[in-house]
This record gives structure tokens, C-alpha cells and sequence, in this order.
């Protein structure tokens, strides 16, 4: 949610200042809460959650004080660098699995920071993230149709098989993107189209972005469309593509235009068709809003 609010005010300039307010408000009472830890917790995934949604607000912002924050939640996501698999980070600290997306976090996390830091500083960022990449590529959790599975199997260190979610696809488009603008890589963006057009293609029947599972999305699925759409942004912002930019449109349009609940939140399934929705569901129509006011 704090990224979203933050690329918003990036947009917005008439929300800008409300946007920063909440992010500085979200920064304080949050890290009051959680103390010493600073946004650390057993889990990697949502480590990099708070990084990603810290370096929006440093590129809202320019405080830095929040790429400080993103930079040292990094550090210690390279702590779970100990998987059985000749490399990638384990979803938890408890080494419970390897999961796809605290590993694309990882990837993209480093290289946002790689771009946002000190040259004397970039390398470290910037081949941490390479790391990730050439593992996660080499591992084959992107299968055969250029979806990303759930994650590794942490004894057969192959791909798991399980559901492609629309997250999944999304959030690695974003490290790539950022990763090949660090080292001006066009090979990286190569892969991120792969992945991007897979989903556009196998993930979204008439155009529109749907999560490859059935019945309501409670408030975790609810929310992967929208960071799919924000990596598609992300990679179009990098290289862009006139069926990034109709697709983003599209799904934005369609999202829109459904029934609201409520008073005005915008449902889970951007087709229609459903009248569950709530603040993830929300967050997520707001992505895509803004990723197709972007878009071009």
C-alpha cells in the first residue's frame, strides 16, 4: 500500500503533498510499532514488500532516509542466502521454503538501489541483484511457457509446479527492468518481455488480467493484479511497448467501469462478474489506474 500511495503522488501532482503526508505518517506510527526491528520480521517476502514501498517514497520524496531504511532491509534479506539450491533466499527465516516471490523481490529490491545509490555503491546493489537473476533463471521456476511456478522445491531444487500467480509474473518484470537500466542490458529486458507477454497471453482471457484460481479473492490474492500491473509499468516506463500501454488501458477501463461496493471500492475481478471486494481489491484498481495514466 505504501508503494502504491507513493507512485500515485509521482503522478498526481495535486496528491502529492497528501501522499507524502502519508508516507511520513505510515513511517512513524509503523516503525513506533514495530521497534527495534525496523521493519524485520521472519520473512523475506514482506521485508521486501516494506524496501519496495520505502524507495517509492524516497523517489516521491528525495528523503533519505527512506532508501537508508530500504538499504539496510536489504541487508538483511542477504541473510537468507543459505538455501540448499547453490543459491536464491529462503522465503522465511525458519528455511521453510523457497518461494518465487521473496526471490524476485530480492532481485528487484537490489537493483532499485542500484540505481538510486552512490556510484561508489551501485556494484554491491547491483550484483547482488545480477546474482539473483542468473539463479532464479538457471533454477527453471520459469517453466515452459514463460510463467513463473510458486516456487523451488527445497529437495529436488526444481521448479514446484504450482499456481503461476499474476504476482509472480509482475514483480519480476520490475527487477529486470531496473536491472537492465543499471548495466544497460537489453538481454534482461529480452526475458522480462517473455514473461510479460506469457501473461498477458495465458493469464488474462479477453484482455483482462485474471488471478488463475477460482472464486473470491480474499485479501491477499486480491492484491497480486496490482503488482503485476506496477512491474508492467515499471518495464514499459524502461522500454515502451504499445501492447504494455492497450493493455494497461484496457484492464483499466474494465476495472473502472464495474459495479463498485460499498460506496466506491473497486472489486477483485476486473472483468465483472463479482461483488466481493476490499482494500487489497481496492489498492489493486488504483494500481492499474495509475499504471495506464502512465502508460504510453
Amino acid at each position: 500500500m505504501v508503494e502504491t500511495i507513493a507512485r500515485f503522488g509521482q503522478q498526481d501532482s495535486s496528491f502529492k503533498q497528501a501522499a507524502i503526508d502519508i508516507v511520513s505518517n505510515t513511517y512513524d506510527k509503523s516503525r513506533n510499532q514495530l521497534g527495534a526491528t525496523d521493519w524485520k520480521n521472519d520473512f523475506y517476502d514482506d521485508e521486501g514488500w516494506w524496501a519496495m514501498g520505502w524507495i517509492a517514497s524516497y523517489d516521491l520524496t528525495g528523503d533519505a532516509k527512506y532508501l537508508n531504511t530500504a538499504k539496510d532491509i536489504f541487508e538483511d534479506m542477504t541473510s537468507g542466502w543459505t538455501t540448499p539450491c547453490s543459491g536464491g533466499i529462503w522465503w522465511d527465516k525458519k528455511h521453510t521454503s523457497i518461494a518465487a516471490i521473496s526471490n524476485e523481490l530480492f532481485l528487484s529490491v537490489g537493483a532499485h538501489l542500484a540505481n538510486r545509490v552512490s556510484a561508489q555503491e551501485k556494484e554491491h546493489y547491483q550484483n547482488w541483484a545480477q546474482m539473483e537473476w542468473d539463479w532464479f533463471w538457471e533454477s527453471g521456476i520459469v517453466n515452459g511457457d514463460s510463467l513463473v511456478n510458486d516456487g523451488i522445491d527445497q529437495t529436488s531444487c526444481k521448479n514446484d509446479g504450482k499456481t503461476t500467480y499474476t504476482y509472480n509474473q509482475g514483480v519480476v518484470l520490475s527487477g529486470l527492468s531496473e536491472l537492465a537500466r543499471a548495466k544497460s542490458d537489453g538481454g534482461l529486458i529480452a526475458h522480462a518481455n517473455s514473461i510479460a507477454n506469457a501473461a498477458m497471453a495465458k493469464l488474462s482471457p479477453g484482455g483482462i488480467l485474471t488471478e488463475p484460481v477460482s472464486g473470491s479473492l480474499d485479501e491477499q490474492g486480491a492484491q497480486f493484479k496490482g503488482a503485476f500491473v506496477r512491474g508492467l509499468a515499471t518495464l514499459n516506463g524502461n522500454e515502451g511497448q504499445a501492447s504494455f500501454a492497450d493493455f494497461l488501458k484496457k484492464n483499466a477501463a474494465s476495472a473502472w467501469s464495474q459495479g463498485k461496493v460499498n460506496g466506491g471500492v473497486i472489486v477483485d475481478r476486473w472483468q465483472g462478474g463479482s461483488s466481493n471486494a476490499n482494500t487489497a481489491s481496492h489498492a489493486a484498481g488504483i494500481d492499474v489506474l495509475v499504471a495506464a495514466a502512465g502508460a504510453s
